[in-house]
C-alpha cells in the first residue's frame, strides 16, 4: 500500500512536471487575464506572466540545490546577483544569509514590504523530479537528505519575478519597496538564533520602514489558480516544549525499590491531553498539545532514572497561549510529584499566532479577486501550522495569504502535503502568485496617505 501511494505521488510529480514544460506560461489562463488597458496594473499582469519561464528555470535550479537554515550561502548569492542586476540597493548577511533588496520607486509614497523564506528541510527527496535533490547535509549532527519539501524554492523564485517586474515600472511606482528574503522560516538549527525574529532585531523593517507587508505560502491544499486567506488570526502560534522526568534507577524486577520515570511519563502524556478536552474552551478556539517524542532506558530490565518528552502546543489566541503554557507545567509537575518522581518542564518561545490584519485583508482581497478572478479567493479555515512571518505582523499590519499548486485534474485530498518527501507543485501557479504579490504591493502604495 506504501509503495503504492509513492508511485501515485511519483507519477503527480513528473505530470506536472511535463505539463509546465509543454506550458510554461499558464497560469494567466488559470487567473483573471490581465487587464487590456495601459494602466500600471495592467503592465504589472503582463510583465509577470513574461517572466514565469525565467521564475520556473530559478524554482528548478533552487530545488535541485537546497540549503537548510541559517546554510542558504548559494541562494542567497542568486538572489543578491539578481537584485543587484537590477539596480535596488542591496544588503546581504542580514540574520546570517538573509537579503534585502530596496526598489525606490519615481514617485513619492509609502513603503511596503515583500517577504520569501529561502531554507530547505532535512528530508530526503522521492518525487522523482528531473531536478530532484541529492543533497545531503549535516543537520543536528548527523547526515540527512535535504529537500525543498516546503515550497520555499517557489517563494523565493516567485518574489525574484516580482523584484523584476516592479523594478521595470520602478519611475511609476509610487513609494518604496523592500524585499526581504528570510533565511531559516523552518527554525535555527540547535544552538542558533535565526529566521524573522533575528531579521527584525537586525533592521530588516528599519531604514525604511514599511507601512505593511505581505507574503505567501503555496499550498497543496488548493488547486492551482486559487488563493486562499483569512482575516485575523490564520496560522497558530506555536511553542515547543521539554518535560525530563526524574525517577531513580533500580531493576526492573523490583519496581518498589525504585521510582519508574517511565510509568510516570505516560501517565503525563494522558494527563496532558486533558489540558485540551476538559480544560479548554474550544467553543472560543482551537487548541492542540501534542507529545512527539519519548526516550528513556536502555535494556528491558532495567528501570532508568529519566525519560525526556518532546512536544508542541498550538492555539491562536495569546490569552489562551498563557494558560496552555501554565498548565502544562503544572499537570507534568503534579503527576510527577504523585508518582514520588519529579519534573522539569521547559516551554521555549516559539512563533506567535499570524495574525491578518483586518482592515489591511478587507482592503487588499478585492485586490486578489481582481487578479486570481472571480470565485477563485477562498477562506482558509484555521491552520493549526504556524509561520514566522507573524513576527512581521507583530510590528507592521501584515497579510499573508496561500497560493495553490496542485493541478485543477487533481484532487487536493490526495496530493502530498507540505513535508512531505513527495511534495510537489504545479509550476503554472507562480504567475498568479506574482501577480498577488506585485499587484498587493502597488495596491497599498496607491492608497491616499
Amino acid at each position: 500500500m506504501a509503495r503504492a501511494v509513492r508511485m501515485i505521488a511519483v507519477v503527480l510529480c513528473l505530470q506536472m512536471t511535463v505539463t509546465s514544460m509543454s506550458a510554461p506560461v499558464p497560469a494567466a489562463s488559470a487567473a483573471a487575464p490581465a487587464p487590456a488597458d495601459g494602466s500600471l496594473a495592467a503592465q504589472i499582469d503582463r510583465l509577470a506572466s513574461q517572466v514565469q519561464e525565467q521564475m520556473v528555470a530559478w524554482r528548478r535550479d533552487l530545488h535541485e540545490h537546497p540549503e537548510l537554515s541559517n546554510r542558504e550561502v548559494r541562494t542567497a548569492g542568486v538572489v543578491a546577483d539578481h537584485l543587484r542586476r537590477l539596480g535596488l540597493d542591496v544588503r546581504t548577511q542580514v540574520a546570517h544569509t538573509g537579503v534585502i533588496g530596496v526598489l525606490r520607486g519615481g514617485r513619492p509614497g509609502p513603503v511596503v514590504a515583500l517577504r520569501a523564506d529561502m531554507d530547505a528541510l532535512p528530508v530526503t527527496e522521492e518525487t522523482g523530479l528531473p531536478f530532484a535533490s541529492k543533497v545531503q547535509a549535516a543537520y543536528n549532527g548527523e547526515q540527512a537528505g535535504v529537500m525543498h519539501a516546503c515550497g520555499h524554492d517557489l517563494h523565493t523564485a516567485i518574489l525574484m519575478g516580482v523584484a523584476q517586474v516592479l523594478a521595470q515600472r520602478r519611475e511609476q511606482l509610487p513609494g518604496t519597496i523592500v524585499f526581504l528574503f528570510q533565511p531559516a522560516e523552518e527554525g535555527a538549527p540547535r544552538g542558533e538564533q535565526g529566521g524573522a525574529e533575528l531579521m527584525i532585531r537586525e533592521g530588516a523593517l528599519e531604514n525604511p520602514r514599511p507601512a505593511a507587508i505581505f507574503g505567501l505560502h503555496v499550498s497543496a491544499k488548493y488547486h492551482a489558480g486559487t488563493i486562499a486567506c483569512r482575516s485575523g488570526p490564520t496560522m497558530a502560534s506555536s511553542d515547543s516544549f521539554r518535560i525530563v522526568v526524574r525517577g531513580r534507577q533500580t531493576h526492573g524486577a523490583q519496581p518498589w525499590t525504585g521510582v519508574d520515570p517511565i510509568v510516570a511519563a505516560c501517565q503525563i502524556v494522558l494527563g496532558l491531553q486533558t489540558i485540551v478536552s476538559r480544560q479548554t474552551d474550544l467553543t472560543e478556539s482551537p487548541a492542540v498539545v501534542t507529545v512527539g517524542s519519548i526516550r528513556g532506558g536502555v535494556r528491558s530490565n532495567i528501570i532508568p532514572d529519566e525519560v525526556q518528552m518532546l512536544g508542541t502546543i498550538r492555539c491562536f489566541l495569546p490569552q489562551m497561549r498563557a494558560d496552555l503554557h501554565e498548565r502544562v507545567r503544572q499537570t507534568a509537575t503534579m503527576i510527577a510529584q504523585a508518582a514520588g518522581a519529579g519534573a522539569e518542564v521547559t516551554i521555549g518561545d516559539g512563533n506567535p499566532v499570524t495574525f491578518n490584519d483586518p482592515n489591511l485583508t478587507a482592503r487588499m482581497v478585492p485586490t486578489l479577486e481582481a487578479v486570481a478572478g472571480k470565485g477563485r479567493v477562498l477562506t482558509t479555515p484555521l491552520v493549526t501550522g504556524a509561520e514566522d512571518f507573524s513576527f512581521y505582523q507583530q510590528q507592521v499590519p501584515g497579510l499573508y495569504f496561500f497560493l495553490g499548486v496542485t493541478p485543477a485534474d487533481a484532487d487536493p485530498n490526495q496530493a502530498p502535503m507540505c513535508h512531505s518527501p513527495h511534495f510537489c507543485a504545479d509550476e503554472s501557479a507562480m504567475t498568479l502568485g506574482a501577480r498577488a504579490l506585485a499587484r498587493l504591493a502597488l495596491a497599498r502604495l496607491q492608497e491616499p496617505q
